[in-house]
Formats: C-alpha cells, structure tokens, sequence
C-alpha cells in the first residue's frame, strides 16, 4: 500500500487539492453571450487598436446588453445546439466510464478467486 502524503497546509489551515480533470471528458456546452463574443471579439479589437484585454470585455458586454431579442437569436440558438450536443457527449462518456469501471471490478474480482 502507497505511503500516505502529508496534508498540504496554508495559513495553518489544510488545503483540498482538485479532482485532475479527465481530458476525455466532454467540453462544457457555451452560452449565448460567448458565442457572441467569439463572433465580434476580432471587430472590437479592429475598431479599437490598442485596447486592453478587460476593456474588450466591457465593450461586448455592453453591445450584448443593448441588443434585442431578435439579435440575439442567432446566438441563443447556437448555444441551445450546443447544449444538446453537450448533453449527447456527456450521457455516451459516462456510459463509457461506467463500463469501463464494471470491467475493472469484474477484473478485480476475478483476480480475487
């Protein structure tokens, strides 16, 4: 059996180290408001050379802010879209997981007799 690794501690207090993300896990499903973004980030910047990375930010937040219902609608069906696909990838990769964690256990147990 492995050693036990001491508790990394900050401030006296001991500190949780995060789950290592499964690179093949699905990626998350976008928002309306990002595939906008994605869309008009290169114009903010041609229409405002020099600007700082937070003040583009700003300018497409305030343009996604001014738009009506009928702009955004191109972008909101995208993001639906996206969701599904999401969605789809997710339910196939934990099916996946699944098998291949009863596989392990069955090997485990079979190791056992």
């Amino acid at each position: 059996m492995p050693a036990k690794r001491e508790p990394k501690m900050k401030d006296g207090k001991e500190v949780k180290e995060r789950k290592k993300k499964d690179p093949n896990a699905p990626k998350r499903a976008l928002s309306a408001y990002m595939f906008f973004a994605n869309a008009e980030r290169d114009k903010v910047r041609a229409d405002n050379p020099g600007i700082q990375f937070g003040q583009i930010g700003k300018l497409l937040g305030e343009k996604w802010k001014s738009m009506d219902a009928e702009m955004r609608e191109p972008h909101e069906a995208k993001a639906e879209a996206d969701k599904k696909r999401y969605e789809m990838e997710k339910i196939a990769y934990l099916k996946k997981k699944e098998t291949e964690y009863q596989q392990q256990q069955k090997g485990d147990y079979d190791d056992e007799e």
